[in-house]
């Protein structure tokens, strides 16, 4: 099991602890008189932000600039009752407004590609953080034994051409940036930006990092973590009944907020890494989703009919894929996603999708021949990789090639 936290709870109960340097913060109640003074060391300027279990909170307009305790006080109740993919924010809190001179994008994951864990920096940090061109992001390995020093900070941070008088304050932070992943049971850690002043300080200005929930190291921090309003999509509703009605084959999804990709992912741990892979490489799913355990064609295909029906119209790709199966029956359950895929399409009329699937197990090779007989008569591009290539390398196809062909669509449109 995953654990997230948010900003907030970073800067409450982690970030002094680990010598992360943040902001001056104010949580609620907060009254016209410590805001105004709170304002006041701050040069008269603050941000309101929403603690919410979901990302993208700039894009939504819920990260307002405020210059007095009115104005703090009304937005805050403002953005307390705004929705941000479809999630309700727990509260609001007042950050001290960090004046930048550059803004940096850092992350730290486990990496597939590496089999180890990596650290991701760019100087281009912010909202618009998924169009970083790969020129500017250095990704590198990061042995668990030898630990990351402040030398290999300051290479990266040389390479990316970063100010040479500033390197030695940042590398510095960027080594307690990875003690704190590897020292906590974080499986990711994002920092998203770190605001640099004109003196070279640096302040992480929004953060967020799963945990693996079975950790020891995640379990000795103690954590208090907050609990965050139900608000469960339409979409996770019905595929929650779902579920429910029957225990042949499992139906597990999670809405994460995506627009690119549909994943329809098998595999338990082979799922998450999907996912992580896809997410790092600009893949944007949709949702998180398992639907492994050998379904019957009735489970596949209704589980298939329920996620074509609230997001194929939308998606720029089709992902269908998981780990090499030892009991699941791949001809049945690629015969219940092609019927449900064709039915669609006959009710929608047509479809305006890239297919990619990976897959291997019982039945494989008959599974492949219905799959791609459908895709043909409904005259959808598609790439189908067998057995032998790992879930990660066609992930990372699966999210490249969607980025592209969400760019023609939208010229093409």
């Amino acid at each position: 099991m995953s654990v997230q936290i948010t900003e907030l709870t970073f800067l409450e109960q982690m970030a002094a602890r680990f010598s992360i340097p943040v902001p001056e913060f104010i949580t609620p109640p907060c009254t016209s008189k410590n805001i105004t003074d709170a304002l006041s060391r701050w040069g008269g300027k603050g941000v309101i932000k929403p603690d919410v279990s979901t990302g993208k909170r700039g894009k939504a307009g819920a990260v307002r600039i405020i210059h007095n305790n009115r104005e703090a006080l009304y937005k805050m109740q403002e953005i307390n009752n705004t929705p941000i993919e479809g999630k309700l924010p727990r509260t609001t809190y007042i950050v001290q407004y960090i004046p930048k001179k550059y803004e940096i994008y850092t992350a730290i994951t486990y990496n597939s590609k590496f089999l180890t864990p990596s650290i991701t920096v760019s100087l281009s940090g912010g909202v618009d953080v998924e169009s970083i061109p790969q020129q500017d992001i250095i990704t590198i390995p990061v042995d668990v034994y030898r630990g990351f020093d402040a030398y290999q900070a300051s290479s990266i941070l040389e390479t990316l051409k970063y100010p040479s008088r500033y390197i030695s304050q940042f590398a510095r932070v960027l080594v307690s940036y990875w003690d704190m992943f590897v020292s906590t049971g974080m499986r990711l850690c994002e920092i998203n930006p770190w605001r640099i002043t004109s003196q070279g300080k640096p302040f992480a200005c929004d953060f967020k990092a799963v945990f693996d929930e079975a950790n020891f190291k995640f379990k000795n921090l103690k954590l208090d973590i907050p609990e965050y309003p139900e608000d469960i999509s339409e979409f996770e509703e019905e595929m929650n009944e779902w579920q429910a009605s029957s225990h042949q084959g499992q139906a597990h999804v999670s809405d994460i907020g995506g627009s690119t990709i549909l994943p329809i992912l098998f595999g338990g741990g082979a799922s998450t890494i999907i996912t992580e892979t896809l997410i790092e490489y600009g893949g944007d799913p949709m949702f998180l989703s398992d639907f492994g355990g050998n379904p019957p064609y009735e489970r596949m295909y209704k589980t298939a009919e329920i996620c074509f029906k609230h997001h194929l119209e939308g998606a720029s790709l089709l992902l269908i894929l998981g780990g090499k199966a030892n009991n699941t029956l791949i001809d049945v359950t690629f015969k219940a996603i092609a019927d449900a895929l064709t039915d669609y399409a006959k009710e929608h009329r047509s479809l305006s999708c890239m297919v990619v699937i990976g897959r291997g197990g019982p039945h494989l090779a008959k599974g492949i021949f219905v799959m791609k007989k459908a895709l043909e008569a409904l005259d959808l591009p598609h790439v189908i990789f067998g057995p032998d290539t790992p879930v990660s390398l066609v992930a990372e196809y699966a999210a490249k090639l969607a980025g592209s062909y969400k760019k023609i669509r939208k010229v093409t449109k």
